[in-house]
């Protein structure tokens, strides 16, 4: 799960509000899993985090996410549909990237050398089964996280926990065990960069929209992002799905999934 700004204009006011697409992404392939990929979008007035917990009304399960603290709450009241948070090993590493640029930052470069191993076995394993990609993090990938634990906690020692580079390990501490929760279950991703993907046409949508008119016009822009990143997660060219759509919408709904698509 993911958020970003949707800039809404304000009636009356002449300017525009910051509203927010918040992004539920799912694709199983990496574990090579036969649920369709797929992301929906939700138009929310505002970051606050109860929107997520209104999004993920009878969901229960692992939910990956960045450290945003909003997520927090989408844990509470949860004793039928419990959500554990997985966190994402891209924005620790980001974290630990921004120290290197023009700097010397021997720590964060060891940081970022430790973490590249990480990410090496990820792409070995990528396409196995949940319990393969299980069993190789255990055997390969546990060893080096733990060595990575003992120079997180010996690195902090040597810094100033105020210092951007005592910020960025103290990051990493805070999330440590959302960071290891991929190595007990196959299904999990390293990282939330799936999401992410889904994201950054958003960005760009914003930069030659600038604007939705209203709410109900960001909330159609959610619901028109939904079906066009869908379609490029399920490799279906969105024009060529959306007049398909509306030249045979008639005929019914199941056909016209995009994971249905041209079959």
């Amino acid at each position: 799960m993911d958020e970003t700004t949707a800039p809404v204009l304000d009636p009356g006011r002449g300017k525009t509000k910051a509203g927010y697409l918040w992004a539920l992404a799912r694709d199983d392939r990496p574990w090579g899993g036969s649920a369709p990929p797929g992301v929906a979008f939700t138009y929310a007035p505002s970051r606050a985090g109860k929107h997520a917990v209104e999004i993920l009304q009878g969901f229960g399960g692992v939910l990956q996410v960045d450290g945003y603290t909003g997520y927090n709450r989408v844990k509470d009241g949860r004793d039928n549909t419990p959500i554990e948070l997985a966190y994402c090993w891209a924005h620790a590493r980001r974290k630990l990237f921004e120290l290197t640029i023009n700097n010397v930052a021997p720590i964060a470069e060891e940081g970022l050398k430790q973490i590249k191993t990480f990410y090496r076995i990820e792409a070995q394993i990528k396409g196995m089964s949940a319990d393969e990609r299980r069993t190789i993090r255990q055997e390969k990938t546990l060893p080096r996280m733990q060595a990575f634990e003992q120079w997180l906690t010996y690195s902090r020692a040597q810094v100033s926990a105020k210092s951007p580079t005592g910020l960025a390990l103290k990051y990493i501490a805070k999330y440590w065990d959302g960071l290891n929760l991929f190595l007990t279950d196959g299904r999990i991703e390293i990282d939330n960069n799936t999401v992410e993907r889904c994201m950054r046409p958003i960005a760009l949508n914003r930069k030659n929209a600038l604007f939705a008119g209203h709410d109900l016009g960001a909330q159609n822009w959610a619901m028109l992002a939904s079906i066009i990143e869908t379609c490029k997660l399920n490799k279906v060219e969105p024009h060529a799905y959306l007049t398909g759509v509306l030249t045979a919408i008639a005929q019914g709904h199941k056909q016209l999934l995009p994971w249905n698509f041209g079959k």
